[in-house]
């Protein structure tokens, strides 16, 4: 990476207003603390409105006057596309703040480089996802930040149904459909669950704190786990 890159990255970074850390800028840049901490003295010394100090952490200064922003055309591709997957395939709520995020991203760019929106020809076609579907999805999602328990009625891939009461953990994607992660009290393990197999869901008002074992790190874990089993014995 060039140096006039690596210093425009470090701002970007910084325009969270988020305080990083000099090891977390430098693992997130691939270079070396010390490169870090020298980069963001030249720009201090420059006028960059950067606050913070080794050791502490760095921020940008909010009253700081920065350039507009600037990216990459493989950056921009990656947004826009990002975007538009979320407006086709997301709930109600994740649509609209993708677009209200797609209208700033342009409205930053420099005049000359918004044109650099409208020449990404890569779309994300939601037709297949019914209202509904994207209506559950905020219900859902409120659920797991919110760790509300939820009861439904569900039917497997073979075709029997059953009563759930589940702790939602996380929403994923798959390509076609939408699946919950959830720690099942029925079976007392961690499950997935199909949205569209789903049925009368309900969100009760009882909470659920989280325990070791049963959240969703601890999921994913498992989930890695088995992937190197299997990659190792196909090896």
């Amino acid at each position: 990476m060039r140096r006039a890159d690596r210093l425009f990255r470090i701002v970007s970074l910084l325009r969270s207003g988020r305080m990083m850390t000099g090891a977390q800028l430098a693992e997130r840049l691939q270079i070396s603390q010390r490169t870090l901490y020298r980069d963001v003295a030249d720009l201090q010394r420059t006028g960059t409105p950067i606050e913070g100090e080794t050791g502490v952490g760095y921020t940008l200064r909010r009253d700081g006057h920065i350039p507009p922003m600037h990216f990459t055309p493989d950056e921009l591709t990656s947004l826009v596309l990002g975007a538009r997957m979320a407006s086709a395939w997301g709930s109600d709520a994740t649509a609209a703040s993708a677009n209200d995020a797609l209208l700033k991203i342009e409205a930053a760019l420099p005049p000359e480089h918004r044109s650099r929106v409208d020449r990404v020809l890569l779309f994300a076609p939601g037709f297949s996802h019914p209202a509904q579907m994207k209506k559950l999805l905020d219900r859902l999602h409120g659920a797991c930040t919110d760790e509300f328990v939820i009861r439904f009625g569900y039917t497997d891939e073979a075709g029997l149904e059953s009563e759930r009461a589940v702790h939602p953990l996380g929403l994923y994607f798959w390509g076609n459909r939408w699946t919950l992660v959830a720690w099942c009290r029925l079976r007392n393990d961690f499950r997935h669950f199909r949205l569209d197999r789903m049925r009368e869901v309900a969100l009760s008002d009882e909470h659920f704190t989280s325990k070791r074992g049963q959240r969703l790190s601890d999921f994913l874990r498992i989930v890695h786990a088995k992937g190197a089993e299997r990659t190792a014995r196909g090896q």
